[in-house]
């Protein structure tokens, strides 16, 4: 019940739904000593160790949770732009010089969001200091400058202005700037150590492994004759065998890795330092060490290895008893957090699981130690030199170019050429592209860009994929808030409630109009700012006697009927705030031009739960509510969210945000502190967001493409200790986000035509999905969206077709062009993203959808009774039984088909036989253009498909994916899912 107190509006956070953010489920820093067999120190290192989450509540570990945040992080296939959207595309370079003479290069292209029909402007600033990448809108109507694009990277000030580039060769020259970004692909050591060996000269000295051993490396990838060998060789030698006979090699997620095993190294028994082996496993950044014995034997330490270039070491023990791995992670202090964080206890029974596990925190490992000044430093010199030189190669040729065209590096990005040059310019633009493909192909041939896996986003269910919520929503939403399993949305035709499959109903006419609202279910209130200008208002309104009014179908209310619902003070407000996060009081912050109002509840939530005199009270809500404080500010704010103190007693503070500045208000006094100043010509405030870490307050503050993260500490003598910290971080989004919304791990940034999904914890890039005409409605509990979809303009399309059709999820990355749909009428659809899928663990039962009636399973021609595509989660337990128990015998009839083995079945379906392959975890097909994946299981290859007959089995399923059925088929060309129940 305290969790459903908490509530927020649209471009607010999911903070008190996910829990406070603790840094621990990362690890924590120690320092690790290693002496010899005489007890004498060797070396010490600091390193931060992962170990899964100890001594804290088991709920809220992250090993209680069902993992969904295994991802990689800042994946190429999303990071590196010039490959994917400039290469083989005629697009324009420019080349100029900042303001302190650092040479630039600028690439921009108009393309097609992956061929989703939304035009933009995809921008990558070359600098010494790394690479800016931002998406920027396209409109028919506004000309778009590279002055612009240049002010928008807060780059404004030149030496020399930027002119364009024609060479066609520039192309190889930024391909080589990109991949200083990073290998794609990567080598990591395999270190086998026996029981009670504790110096680096005794690991590597090991001849071979155990058996146990070389289950872990057949676990690993495959065993490959390096003699020959045409892939990628991580440094090995493949043509004359000095580096060993074989190596374990694989490919994970478009990723080729090369593992260095000591024991597959050569072995040299004059040499006990064993030099050529160390010479390999000691130059990899992250070494995985196989650890034989029991748990209570002396462990390993990193500071056992002499390496100062290995910044991650992972410890795995095998336990024969459970036939269980267990993981443990160590890395030097100076590398940045990431993902995925160990399970508690950090044990796999799954022997799959674990390698993928294993795999992706390996891979964001490396990628977090390039983060590291070591590395940092050596790129930012290498990419300096790089980009001076080619400065220096093209400036004496750009002064050759007809002046003609130098007169466009102000001008349109993709101008008219003139008349009397445009057939040059066509066979220019033609040999431009020409050798762009050609570049793009032999990259991908060689190996040095990840392959582009349509399929993976529909073999593997990601926690932010959607369910369809309303089809064919006709109105324009202003604002909304979920109440229950259903949603109260303020349109242009007045206020509705909305529920999964029912017809809206409505609760107010459009006379009036809500700007902002907020659904309180526990205490039994909807608060809401009505009107604009002077005549805006804060309302006050009793949820029971909104629903009474559903229920009993009385007159539907006008702004006339809610003049005894107003509250005082509060006449020519622009915003208000509520306090979201474990309150045991309800505080409202109302924002008049300049002044802020504090208001509260006269009644704690303790004593709402509790006494049932003031739930029963005939008091008007407004009574309930009392006047504090009155607080001047010096300008209206823009963005206001209120931050609790530790104490809740005079440390609760609000942040505000107006001018150039985001500053913290105290509640008690009304003194302004400031938080963060910004440095820019021009700021658009998106939202601040409380975020709770080990019980202290930190803000994420979010502007521009910019979000940062200030940690704020308790009160110290009245005042709020804002200094530099280590743990204020920052990271940009690729482009300018509307709304905000925070749901750990995941925060979410909304755009107007995509979803960019990023980690918490340091910022990642973890998905960007293209949604067309895209507009967050509701985030207090699930997320709500609207947006555009193409639907057939035939009439009898049923829900399930819909479903599959115009889900977002048809508009996930991909390259294959979509036909022309010159039938098709847009219209806009409401989505849903459950949050349980988000945060990875069920939340509290949300409480039941104030519109009553059931929705009754209908029966087909065939007799089967058909569930909604989508189910509500306001189905009891006992339902959900009495359905599968309904249908568990047609489902059956459907699916006990041994699929993998009835070649009529096959034929049936026009599905090829499929192979199985334990080291990708999926299930392949023997033809390129359909696969078959499992939602709950991987299907080997002779084995019947898993199916339960015993309903408990089919209703845990149905609650815990309500929208899933146990197969998908794709196609890899059209991208049509046929849904098989």
């Amino acid at each position: 019940l305290m969790k459903g107190f908490c509530s927020s509006s649209v471009s607010e956070d999911l903070g008190c739904r996910r829990g406070d953010f603790s840094r621990k489920h990362y690890g924590s820093v120690e320092l690790l000593i290693s002496s010899d067999a005489d007890g004498a120190i060797q070396r010490a290192g600091r390193f931060r160790v992962e170990n899964g989450s100890s001594g804290e509540n088991a709920d809220c570990t992250p090993g209680t949770w069902h993992r969904t945040d295994v991802h990689l992080e800042n994946p190429e296939y999303h990071t590196r732009w010039y490959f994917k959207y400039f290469l083989g595309r005629v697009h324009q370079n420019y080349i100029g010089t900042d303001a302190e003479k650092n040479p630039f290069f600028l690439s921009v292209v108009l393309s097609d969001q992956n061929n989703q029909r939304i035009p933009q402007y995809h921008s990558i600033l070359w600098r010494k200091t790394g690479t800016q990448k931002i998406c920027l809108p396209y409109s028919p109507t506004k000309t778009l400058s590279v002055k612009s694009i240049l002010s928008a990277m807060s780059l404004d000030k030149f030496e020399k202005s930027p002119r364009e580039i024609f060479h066609p060769e520039i192309q190889k020259d930024l391909l080589v700037l990109e991949e200083q970004e990073g290998s794609v692909n990567f080598k990591f050591g395999v270190l086998y150590a026996k029981d009670g060996q504790l110096t680096d000269d005794e690991m590597f000295s090991n001849e071979t492994g155990s058996e146990s051993f070389q289950r872990f490396l057949h676990l690993l990838g495959d065993t490959i004759t390096l003699k020959g060998w045409t892939g990628y060789r991580g440094g090995l030698d493949t043509k004359n065998d000095t580096t060993g006979i074989s190596s374990i090699y694989t490919i994970f997620q478009g990723h080729e890795i090369m593992f260095h095993v000591s024991t597959m190294l050569p072995y040299s028994r004059e040499n006990k330092q064993q030099v050529e082996r160390k010479r390999h496993i000691g130059n990899d950044i992250v070494t995985i060490v196989f650890q034989e014995g029991e748990e209570s034997s002396p462990a390993f330490k990193p500071s056992m290895i002499r390496s100062h270039f290995t910044h991650i070491f992972a410890l795995v023990r095998y336990n024969k008893q459970n036939d269980s791995y267990r993981l443990k992670i160590f890395s030097e202090e100076s590398v940045p957090l990431f993902g995925p964080p160990l399970p508690s206890p950090p044990v796999f029974t799954n022997h799959q699981e674990f390698r993928d596990f294993v795999l992706v925190k390996l891979i964001n490992g490396e990628k977090a130690t390039l983060e590291t000044p070591t590395f940092s430093q050596k790129r930012q010199r290498t990419l300096d030199m790089l980009i001076r030189s080619l400065y220096q190669d093209m400036m004496p040729d750009l002064h050759k170019v007809n002046n003609m065209l130098n007169r466009r590096s102000f001008s349109d990005v993709l101008p008219e050429s003139p008349k009397s040059t445009r057939k040059k310019e066509e066979a220019r633009q033609a040999e431009f592209v020409r050798l762009g493909q050609a570049l793009k192909l032999k990259t991908t041939v060689k190996g040095d860009m990840t392959t582009n896996l349509a399929t993976t986003s529909f073999c593997k269910k990601e926690p932010w994929e959607s369910q369809s919520f309303c089809s064919n929503f006709p109105h324009e939403v202003v604002c909304a808030d979920s109440w229950g399993q259903s949603l109260l949305v303020s349109t242009d035709a007045g206020i509705l409630l909305i529920d999964d499959g029912q017809p809206s109903v409505q609760v107010f006419d459009k006379t009036l109009q809500i700007k902002q609202m907020h659904v309180l279910e526990v205490l039994d209130l909807l608060i809401a700012r009505t009107d604009k200008g002077k005549d805006s208002r804060l309302l006050v309104f009793r949820l029971s006697a909104v629903q009474k009014d559903i229920q009993t179908k009385q007159i539907i209310r006008s702004k006339y009927d809610c003049r005894e619902n107003k509250l005082e003070r509060t006449k020519g407000c622009h915003l208000y705030a509520i306090n979201t996060h474990h309150g045991s009081q309800l505080r409202i912050v109302v924002a008049i031009r300049n002044k802020l109002l504090l208001v509260t509840k006269k009644y704690n939530l303790h004593q709402s739960l509790t006494s049932s005199s003031v739930l029963s009270s005939p008091l008007s809500p407004v009574e309930e509510f009392q006047y504090i404080r009155e607080i001047c500010l010096s300008d209206p704010p823009v963005v206001m969210t209120l931050v609790d103190g530790p104490t809740g007693d005079s440390d609760n503070m609000i942040c505000v945000a107006y001018r150039h500045q985001f500053d913290l208000i105290n509640e008690s006094t009304g003194e302004a502190y400031r938080l963060h100043h910004i440095e820019a010509n021009k700021v658009n405030f998106v939202a601040a967001i409380d975020v709770y870490e080990d019980g202290e307050a930190g803000v994420l503050l979010c502007y521009n493409y910019v979000c940062q993260y200030r940690k704020v500490y308790p009160f110290s003598g009245g005042s709020p200790l804002i200094q530099p910290s280590a743990y204020d971080f920052h990271f940009s989004w690729n482009q300018v986000p509307y709304a905000v919304v925070c749901a750990f791990p995941y925060i979410l940034a909304f755009t107007t035509d995509s979803i960019e999904i990023r980690l918490v914890v340091n910022g990642n890039l973890v998905h960007t999905a293209v949604v067309p005409e895209l507009q967050l409605v509701a985030s207090r509990s699930d997320i709500y969206f609207k947006a555009t979809a193409a639907v057939s303009g035939s009439s009898d399309s049923s829900s399930k077709e819909m479903n599959s059709k115009t889900s977002p999820q048809a508009y996930e990355k991909s390259e294959c062009p979509l036909s022309s749909l010159e039938d098709e009428v847009p219209c806009r659809n409401l989505y849903k993203i459950p949050l349980s899928n988000l945060v990875g663990r069920s939340i509290e039962r949300p409480l039941k959808s104030p519109l009553a009636p059931k929705v009754a399973p209908t029966t087909t021609s065939s007799g089967i009774a058909s569930l909604p595509v989508t189910p509500s989660l306001s189905l009891s337990r006992m339902e959900i039984k009495e359905i599968a128990s309904r249908t568990r015998k047609e489902l059956l009839g459907l699916l006990d088909e041994p699929i993998c083995k009835t070649e009529s079945a096959q034929k049936q379906k026009k599905v090829p036989r499929r192979q199985s392959d334990p080291k990708q975890g999926a299930v392949r097909s023997t033809s390129s253009d359909r696969i078959i994946s499992s939602s709950f299981e991987s299907c080997s290859e002779g084995r019947h498909l898993s199916t339960s007959s015993d309903p408990d089995t089919l209703a845990n399923r149905e609650e815990s994916s309500p929208s899933s059925y146990p197969f998908q088929l794709i196609s890899l060309y059209d991208e049509d899912i046929i849904d098989l129940k």
